[in-house]
C-alpha cells in the first residue's frame, strides 16, 4: 500500500465514469476534488456513504468541487447502483485497482476472522493546485460526507475557482 500525505502532488489518473465520460484528474484543475474509495456497490456502508455525498452535492458544487466515488466494480454495476438509489455522485471504475493502490486505499482487511486484500474505505481531498489537502483512512460512512465538506470549506481559494469557500 502506498502512503500519500498532505502536501504531496495527487497521483494523476484517467478512469471511466458510469456516465460514459473518462475522468482525468489533472484536467479538473483548478477545481478541488474529493475522491472517496469504497469497497463495493450496493452494500450497506457504501450505500450510506454514497447517499450522504449525493445529498451534499449541491454544497460541494457551490464550492466549485468535483466529487467522485471509486471502486473496482464495473461501470454496469455502478450505473445500476446510481439508478437504484438516485445517486448524484459520478462513480469511477478502477477495475485493475491501480488508482486504489496509488491512493493508499488498497490493503489488508479482516472480516469474520478472515484476512484478505481489498479496498479500505479512504477519502482524499485534493486542492485546486493538485496537491493532497487531507486524507481520511478507514472511514466510517455515517456523517463522513459532512466532515469532508467542512474540510473543503477550509481550503485556500484556487485561482479562477467559483465559490471557493473563502467568502468571495
Amino acid at each position: 500500500m502506498t502512503a500519500i500525505e498532505p502536501g504531496q502532488p495527487a497521483p494523476d489518473f484517467t478512469l471511466p465514469a458510469d456516465d460514459g465520460r473518462n475522468i482525468t484528474l489533472s484536467a479538473l484543475r483548478p477545481a478541488p476534488v474529493v475522491l472517496y474509495f469504497y469497497p463495493r456497490d450496493d452494500t450497506p456502508g457504501c450505500t450510506t456513504e454514497a447517499l450522504e455525498f449525493s445529498a451534499l452535492m449541491p454544497a460541494f458544487r457551490a464550492l466549485g468541487a468535483e466529487v467522485f466515488g471509486i471502486s473496482k466494480d464495473t461501470l454496469e454495476k455502478h450505473a445500476k447502483f446510481r439508478r437504484k438509489h438516485d445517486l448524484s455522485v459520478p462513480l469511477l471504475s478502477d477495475a485493475q485497482g491501480h488508482v486504489c493502490e496509488d491512493y493508499g486505499a488498497w490493503g489488508e482487511k479482516r472480516m469474520y476472522g478472515r484476512t484478505f486484500q481489498g479496498i479500505t474505505r479512504t477519502t482524499v481531498l485534493i486542492d485546486g493546485t493538485g496537491k493532497i489537502a487531507h486524507v481520511w483512512h478507514r472511514v466510517r460512512p455515517k456523517g463522513h460526507a459532512a466532515e469532508v465538506l467542512a474540510a473543503l470549506r477550509t481550503l485556500p481559494a484556487a485561482p479562477d475557482t467559483p465559490g471557493n469557500g473563502s467568502g468571495s
